[in-house]
């Protein structure tokens, strides 16, 4: 109550929020954004994925898998702004997977090589970046991946990302990327302020390369699991899938949908992405 001009305000009241303070933390929130390009990125529907994850500190969900993570749109969107207390990500790609890997563990060393051929690449004429292009390609198809080339790998990774046609990753039957250069006048070789970002959040989730399946061990009804697998094409030219040397068919389809079937049993808050780019859940129920 009011005594003169003075408020007086029982001791065990509720205080109120301090909104200098949220708007604070929120003007500082890092932002986090995918270190490379990755056809079928989520990007533009990040908007709506996020009405679809829980809010934190209202029944939040604990813990978060993306077993197909590709550029990971959403998982940095996740990163930035929620809590979840285990994360676990995953790709087939093992070339894909080992950036993540070295970013998590050594992006230092990795920044380096990258601000050295971004300081080599820029100031070339068209015939002096296309010599270097090819030059870092046939380098990434003859080195091998293994403890020892991690970096130096994840290195060439990303300059062609970074310069290739569209950012395409796309391989022949050999496994050999094949993706001709592309036609950027200015393309972020090295992104520092992201990479080092990006270095920090990931400490704390779990990185695996390999099948899709494997997450299922991780998975449990305190989970949001976020699924966007390659489509199936319509013809033999219409869709791209050969993200790999081995395509995802209509026998990866069904055995995709046999997993979804499985995990769906544990009570998960599952996502799925069709080919229309819709989104399709499961088990998500009224108080969610």
């Amino acid at each position: 109550m009011m005594v003169g001009n003075m408020w007086i305000i029982p001791s065990d009241a509720e205080k109120p929020m301090d909104k200098r303070t949220v708007r604070y933390e929120r003007e500082h929130q890092i932002t986090l954004k995918p270190f490379v390009k990755w056809v079928g990125g989520k990007g533009q529907l990040i908007d709506e994925l996020e009405k679809l994850l829980p809010a934190n500190g209202e029944k939040a969900l604990s813990k978060y898998c993306e077993p197909m993570v590709g550029g990971g749109a959403l998982l940095f969107n996740v990163l930035s702004k929620y809590d979840f207390a285990e994360l676990y990500i995953s790709d087939i790609n093992p070339e894909l997977i080992n950036a993540y890997n070295v970013i998590k563990k050594n992006v230092i060393e990795l920044i380096s090589r990258l601000q050295e051929m971004q300081m080599v690449f820029l100031p070339m004429d068209g015939n002096g970046r296309k010599f270097y292009y090819y030059s870092i390609r046939d380098k990434f198809n003859s080195v091998k991946l293994a403890d020892e080339t991690a970096i130096e790998k994840a290195s060439y990774f990303i300059f062609l990302n970074k310069t290739c046609f569209n950012g395409l990753y796309r391989v022949n039957r050999n496994g050999q990327f094949n993706v001709p250069m592309g036609a950027y006048k200015n393309p972020m070789i090295c992104d520092e302020e992201n990479l080092l970002n990006i270095s920090k959040v990931l400490q704390n989730v779990t990185i695996v390369c390999g099948d899709y399946t494997l997450s299922k061990d991780f998975i449990d009804r305190d989970t949001f699991v976020y699924l966007d697998p390659p489509y199936r094409p319509i013809s033999g030219t219409s869709a791209f899938t050969s993200y790999n040397a081995d395509a995802f068919d209509d026998a990866e389809q069904i055995r995709l949908a046999k997993f979804i079937d499985e995990i769906n049993a544990t009570g998960a808050k599952i996502v799925l992405r069709q080919p229309n780019k819709e989104l399709k859940t499961y088990g998500f129920a009224n108080e969610f």
